[in-house]
């Protein structure tokens, strides 16, 4: 994918390679639907292919970073069986990526971080969080011990 196919990412090249990235549904905390969650995936081969870009940093716009899984998506896939292994591959993809991004990942944590937010937040090589931030994993509540980065981490 190119910068400019991503629909919920908002991308501002900065002086000496620096690519900033922000989480673009304000509306919803940045909560991550099907598109944002595979941009997620995606985003960080971009990256890595990308000459131009020396380091990433990504926040999250307006008062989050990210809400976690959008609870409508959440709600369709877990009556779809094939989409709930779908989202499972995508959430190990997104771990692995990102660790295996060879460009530096900073994240400022503006904000709530939740879920695949609370993966990109916590695994980038550097992580900065404003005081009013909330970092919760809620995974927990749906049964899965170890959600996405957890096992890593």
């Amino acid at each position: 994918m190119e910068l400019t196919d991503y629909q919920h990412i908002q991308f501002e090249r900065r002086d000496h390679g620096i690519l900033w990235m922000t989480l673009n549904r304000p509306d919803v905390l940045n909560a991550t639907n099907t598109r944002l969650h595979t941009e997620l995936v995606e985003i960080w081969h971009t990256i890595n292919h990308d000459p131009t870009i020396s380091v990433a940093v990504v926040t999250g716009a307006g008062r989050a970073f990210s809400a976690g899984g959008d609870l409508q998506m959440v709600e369709d896939a877990y009556r779809d069986y094939d989409e709930v292994l779908r989202i499972y591959e995508e959430a190990r993809a997104l771990v692995y990526n990102i660790l295996n991004c060879n460009k530096p990942i900073i994240s400022a944590i503006n904000g709530p971080a939740v879920g695949a937010g609370l993966v990109v937040g916590l695994l980038a090589d550097i992580s900065i969080a404003a005081k009013h931030a909330k970092l919760s994993d809620g995974h927990i509540r749906m049964g899965v011990a170890a959600g996405d980065h957890a096992a890593i981490v």
